[in-house]
């Protein structure tokens, strides 16, 4: 494999890493800081891509996509959480399981209600479909765009939770919720910020992934597996974790689907290699979280609290 191929690949598994981060920073923080399990975070990540197409083909603008998915998942991130989740929170994790699994049927049948069953293709404007020139190599804009919010996503998470007051509620409450509300905070407030806050990264992240997949039915559900291995291998409930297991996984599958067949070819047949190679790459990520559940229990990047 050429020089050049390889940088493609490890920038399209840093892109890949990116969205992962996206989806997972909002769902390791409802999970490690709220203890709420919520199986229908990969249906938020759906509504948001729907949510891009329908106006991005309305309008023609990227811009308004994004606010409207901005404004509309966090909308319905609030009406989530007080119709239906609040009520969850104090609940034993089998009943949250139960009841967001039946949210991911409601939210499937929704968009075929609404959109059909059919894909619902995201173009991109035109300052977004040319391509930048990264040491050397052409690479589309838009996936680097991808990288670009991601990161900025991540200095986001960090500054909120390490630097500010708001920050400093959300890790002393999952040290100590009890105290915490004792000293006159609002934890079911904070609850519902939190929700919100998980709600408009995973649109933001359907908003990423829409010109590139498409927006369809189904499409959180493959998507939240891979989320769920992120928190697991970095730590529930911590960012930093989140961010350094979402690269991980996605350097690891994408640089595993390129290069495993070219190391196959040479025990295998072209076909066989061909065929084994994308397989093997993606075993590779639950043997990874295996192996970190084995030495690791509590992942490689546990959230660390004071």
């Amino acid at each position: 494999m050429s020089t050049t191929l390889l940088l493609v690949q490890a920038l399209n598994g840093l892109q890949l890493g990116i969205l992962l981060f996206l989806l997972a920073a909002g769902l390791t923080l409802v999970f490690g800081i709220m203890n709420f399990i919520n199986l229908a975070h990969g249906s938020l990540y759906m509504m948001g891509a729907f949510i891009a197409a329908t106006v991005f083909r309305h309008t023609g603008s990227f811009l308004l996509a994004a606010a409207a998915v901005v404004a509309g998942m966090a909308l319905l991130g609030l009406l989530l959480d007080r119709i239906a989740l609040a009520r969850l929170y104090p609940r034993d994790h089998l009943d949250q399981v139960l009841a967001t699994f039946g949210f991911i049927l409601f939210f499937n049948e929704l968009t075929r209600i609404l959109w059909g069953p059919a894909p619902i293709s995201m173009g991109l404007p035109s300052w977004l479909s040319g391509t930048i020139d990264i040491l050397g190599v052409t690479y589309p804009l838009y996936r680097f765009l991808i990288i670009v919010v991601g990161l900025l996503v991540a200095a986001g998470c960090y500054l909120l939770i390490h630097r500010t007051r708001l920050g400093m509620l959300i890790r002393a409450g999952s040290t100590d919720r009890m105290m915490v509300g004792a000293l006159g905070v609002n934890i079911a407030r904070l609850n519902t910020l939190l929700f919100v806050l998980g709600a408009v990264l995973a649109g933001l992240a359907g908003l990423m992934a829409g010109p590139i997949l498409s927006a369809q039915t189904g499409m959180g559900e493959p998507i939240l597996i891979l989320t769920l291995v992120v928190i697991v291998i970095g730590g529930i409930g911590s960012v930093r974790g989140a961010f350094l297991a979402a690269l991980m996984v996605g350097l690891i599958d994408t640089l595993g689907r390129a290069l495993l067949p070219t190391l196959l070819r040479a025990a295998l047949p072209p076909a066989a290699a061909n065929a084994a190679g994308p397989a093997i790459a993606s075993m590779l990520i639950y043997i990874v979280m295996a192996l970190v559940l084995a030495m690791r229990p509590q992942g490689l990047f546990p959230v660390r609290h004071g």
